[in-house]
């Protein structure tokens, strides 16, 4: 994971933090929401200012956590409405209290309804000045493709690095095969790779979608990709992910890929 430099003003303002944890993204945030507003020297948080006093007992005025809001009956709900990212547009507005900048965490963020989240577009697309925005994932593949492209990402992960790069690799095979338009070697490959467990298959569709929101908001080389190709794979990868959830055969997931991936590859066939 890069480091944020607090020290430079080139800040993200929207960022995406994905773990396989929440309660590591959200600590992961609420260190980064310190630094922030952090007023002492670096590096950041200082810990001993009283912004990051605040913002270590969560008392920080200016450090906001959107999660899912409970009901009448005490249980928490499902997903995060669009009331509550209108709202926090409209907070984001107005001028911080204490701190120099506003910062908003946004916990369980796949959990925003798909109207919360075209509601979060614009806001994370061009944010006020002096406000950020931290969105938390365990799943962001539930996320809108146009939501993660409008942030920057840092995956904790913790995976071992040698994995990492297996995967990287199996996922470039594959947009390479997609791209070169050749059915045939498409059919190859996915049959090559067929035989690998669940998890490693779930892993190699949430790489291969990583990798498509790089290349949809130019952070990754297109690699001969159309923009509406992009979105039309990482909507196939999404497919996948919910179909694996499901504890679909792993075989059938090649099998699908091997038919959908290239444009009209079905209708030819």
């Amino acid at each position: 994971m890069a480091n944020f430099d607090f020290e430079s003003r080139r800040i993200p303002q929207t960022s995406l933090i994905i773990a396989a944890d929440m309660s590591a993204a959200m600590a992961e945030a609420k260190r980064l929401a310190a630094a922030a507003v952090c007023e002492g020297s670096a590096p950041r948080p200082c810990g001993v200012c009283r912004h990051c006093r605040k913002a270590r007992a969560d008392v920080h005025p200016d450090i906001s956590i959107i999660s899912r809001l409970v009901d009448d009956k005490g249980k928490q709900k499902k997903q995060i409405s669009v009331d509550q990212i209108r709202a926090m547009s409209a907070d984001a507005c107005m001028l911080p209290n204490e701190a120099a900048r506003k910062v908003y965490i946004i916990e369980d963020a796949e959990t925003m309804n798909p109207s919360a989240q075209n509601a979060a577009l614009k806001l994370l697309e061009e944010p006020p000045l002096g406000a950020m925005f931290l969105l938390c994932s365990t799943n962001a593949m539930q996320l809108l493709p146009t939501v993660r492209s409008r942030c920057a990402e840092f995956n904790l992960g913790g995976k071992v690095q040698e994995k990492e790069a297996e995967k990287s690799g199996l996922a470039a095979a594959y947009i390479k095969a997609v791209a070169s338009g050749d059915e045939a070697a498409l059919l190859r490959w996915c049959s090559q790779n067929e035989g690998m467990d669940n998890a490693s298959a779930a892993a190699f569709v949430e790489e291969t979608a990583e990798l498509i929101t790089g290349m949809l908001c130019a952070r990754e080389k297109d690699r001969g990709l159309e923009r509406a190709e992009m979105l039309r794979l990482y909507q196939l990868m999404d497919k996948c992910s919910t179909y694996l959830r499901f504890n679909v055969g792993v075989k059938h997931i090649f099998g699908l890929l091997a038919v959908d991936s290239i444009a009209g590859s079905r209708n030819r066939g």
